[in-house]
């Protein structure tokens, strides 16, 4: 039995879809059905039922995923047995949020690039509710963002966590001092999409500080917020790290007020037979990110347990 139409077969049933699988496994849709077909008349049984909504497996469908998903693992150990860990090939899905890209993105691309040379990345940009679901729907295979994913066959892990300042334009009308929270919440305060987990925090900070009807913009652009900042449209609730260099010039200064609550940023990712790259890349990620740590201010930057 071919572990290829296996590996096809697995992954038509995690993602419900020809087309998706064929865009995984960088093959063409004819070809997964062509696969799918072959090991249905193998094994003389119907495993997808098709419909407009997708495909679904059926109940001899069900038995078959079990033993192809431990063949599959057996054949990760085989190779591992042999040394032939480095072997990963394919394409693998990232979804990312923007703090991710403005920080340590560029090290792990150029990290997977070195140690995995045979695997394609395919990048999405979005927000963290985005990312959420369509790693829940089989679109993406690892996410980094703000949220633990609770679901089965997907495994967190929390990377660091981004302290926050209160940051302005130096010089400008809003760079000034502020009596209390009140007051600088008289400004526009500018953070992160609606919704998002920086979004809330800051509502409820500003809440449980007696502040009840802030002026909050939501821009889902950390280089929007930035530009917007350095312009004077309105105060920032910013991670540091991410402006180092406008504080270290001068070009932005941070005010001494107390910040809302940093947030943490998790890698979540599909687990199962075949999806040790995943993991493989998770355990590449902590490496890169305690490195990116060392490179800048241990308080703009805190790593697990720090």
């Amino acid at each position: 039995m071919n572990i290829r139409f296996l590996q096809t077969f697995v992954w038509v049933a995690r993602l419900g879809s020809f087309r998706l699988t064929a865009e995984k496994l960088s093959t063409t849709q004819a070809a997964v059905s062509s696969r799918i077909s072959v090991l249905e008349n193998e094994l003389g049984v119907q495993l997808f039922q098709r419909d407009s909504r997708g495909v679904s497996l059926t109940r001899e469908g069900h038995k078959v995923l079990g033993y192809a998903e431990q063949m599959l693992a057996t054949q990760q150990r085989l190779l591992q047995s042999l040394g032939q860990t480095d072997s990963f090939a394919g394409r693998l899905r990232i979804g990312v949020m923007d703090t991710v890209i403005h920080s340590w993105l560029s090290d792990l691309i150029s990290a997977i690039s070195r140690d995995y040379p045979q695997v394609e990345v395919e990048l999405t940009a979005d927000t963290a509710l985005n990312l959420n679901e369509q790693l829940l729907k089989g679109h993406l295979d690892l996410i980094f963002q703000t949220d633990l994913v609770r679901a089965d066959g997907v495994r967190n892990v929390q990377l660091a966590s981004y302290p926050l300042s209160w940051v302005v334009a130096k010089g400008s009308p809003l760079d000034r001092s502020y009596a209390s929270l009140s007051d600088l919440s008289q400004e526009r305060l500018l953070t992160f999409s609606r919704l998002s987990r920086p979004h809330q925090d800051m509502l409820n900070f500003l809440h449980q500080q007696g502040v009840a009807t802030p002026k909050v913009s939501c821009i889902n652009s950390v280089a929007a917020i930035i530009k917007l900042v350095a312009d004077g449209f309105g105060i920032g609730a910013l991670p540091p790290v991410l402006v180092s260099r406008e504080l270290h010039s001068q070009a932005l200064v941070a005010l001494p007020m107390e910040a809302p609550p940093g947030f943490a940023v998790f890698a979540s990712w599909r687990v199962g037979a075949g999806l040790e790259l995943n993991e493989a890349v998770v355990n590449l990620c902590q490496s890169v990110v305690a490195d990116y740590q060392r490179s800048v201010s241990h308080d703009h930057f805190v790593l697990p347990g720090n």
